[in-house]
């Protein structure tokens, strides 16, 4: 599984609002990804927002994963802002040791939980890169 740090360049937005969502999303939602012996699980950190407002979805082998903050939306004249609220948009590529069937997601306490489960008898390709 690879973050596509460039789904910008594919086309991954329509229009001025979700491209603002993109150019913005890295800050907005950060995620930690650890591999267990079944599974990849990904953690977005995305406090304040609203479950239902979340999108995943799976086109070919790239998962997004995007949030859309409900119209009327509260805004404040801030003095100093450190943390938003606002939408975002993160891409990830999903190799095949990855059963995309079987991926499953909950929001708690301000973290989405996206659980991967690997494909059995999928096993990842590993290379050791020498560093010239």
């Amino acid at each position: 599984m690879y973050y596509n740090q460039s789904c910008a360049a594919k086309g991954n937005y329509h229009g001025n609002r979700n491209r603002q969502l993109f150019i913005r999303s890295a800050q907005r939602a950060a995620v930690n990804i650890h591999k267990t012996d079944t599974s990849y699980e990904m953690l977005v950190f995305a406090p304040g927002r609203i479950k239902e407002n979340f999108n995943l979805g799976i086109k070919g082998n790239e998962l997004t994963i995007t949030y859309t903050p409900p119209e009327g939306f509260p805004k404040f004249d801030w003095i100093q802002r450190e943390y938003s609220r606002g939408g975002f948009v993160r891409s990830f590529t999903l190799d095949s040791s990855i059963d995309a069937g079987k991926i499953s997601a909950k929001y708690e306490d301000g973290v989405l939980h996206v659980s991967l489960p690997l494909a059995a008898g999928k096993e990842t390709a590993s290379q050791e890169i020498k560093i010239a």
